[in-house]
């Protein structure tokens, strides 16, 4: 079954709606120029249109060193008016990217990528796991999972939130033997390479949560799409596009509620 991500997205954004609008805005930081960057924030923007939310970029020169981007950063996250900051990764090279991230304020960071975070809201890539996992009726206490890719924002999060409450947890970075993918009951994957995961691969009845996008003239995910016999072999798998960036950036808006007492 393909999960349809943006009627989840839909969804959510409908129980916002009913939360009112929250009276600060979201601040989103820009460094350097990156077109895949600014289009997520356009992304980002038309889901703070249809809120009614105040969203503001801000757009910071890419020479700015660390240091720098630090204190902007921090200036940025101070403003009283603001209440919610993200910064849009990745960040130019060079960049020492924990160190700059740790300047959001906990309590403006609906990202969750500070090492200062709390605990009032959860990364929104787990949320959309967990979103999906009741959606398909799921405990992951009795689920055989592999996470693909450790990064900030997916593979490392989901990982950390899994560790000790699934049946059992594989992580596979680069050049780690993929072989238990072949068992798994569900896989989720953010690596960003197209066609990495071939449902042939794959037991009958296991589930696909992939994270992972490319663009090579189309924009594709990590799990390969193009035989429909071997995705019907699936219990259920998220498209790309269509299926976990919509919840991802809903997601996003739920946990800019809840740091402004709205949810």
């Amino acid at each position: 079954m393909k999960i349809d991500g943006k009627k989840i997205a839909e969804e959510i954004v409908g129980k916002l709606k009913d939360m009112g609008i929250p009276k600060k805005i979201l601040a989103a930081v820009l460094v350097g120029e990156n077109p895949q960057s600014e289009s997520f924030l356009v992304q980002k923007n038309k889901t703070a249109d249809e809120l009614g939310i105040d969203f503001r970029v801000y757009k910071l020169p890419e020479d700015l060193k660390n240091d720098g981007l630090r204190k902007e950063i921090g200036r940025i996250g101070k403003l009283g008016h603001v209440g919610g900051v993200i910064v849009q990764l990745p960040l130019p090279d060079g960049i020492n990217t924990r160190y700059v991230l740790n300047a959001v304020p906990p309590e403006k960071d609906i990202d969750v990528l500070s090492e200062r975070s709390g605990d009032k809201v959860l990364a929104p890539a787990v949320e959309v796991v967990k979103e999906i996992f009741e959606r398909e009726k799921l405990n992951p206490k009795e689920l055989k999972i592999v996470v693909m890719g450790a990064g900030k924002l997916v593979g490392g999060p989901i990982s950390k939130w899994l560790k000790g409450n699934c049946k059992k947890l594989d992580v596979i970075d680069k050049g780690d033997s993929r072989g238990s993918i072949k068992s798994a009951d569900v896989i989720i994957t953010g690596v960003g390479k197209a066609g990495l995961i071939d449902p042939n691969e794959l037991k009958n009845g296991a589930g696909v949560i992939d994270f992972g996008y490319s663009y090579d003239g189309k924009l594709s995910g990590d799990l390969k799409t193009d035989n429909e016999n071997a995705l019907n072999k699936l219990s259920f798998y998220t498209p790309t596009p269509g299926g976990t960036g919509p919840i991802l950036v809903a997601k996003l808006f739920e946990n800019f509620y809840k740091l402004c007492g709205l949810s």
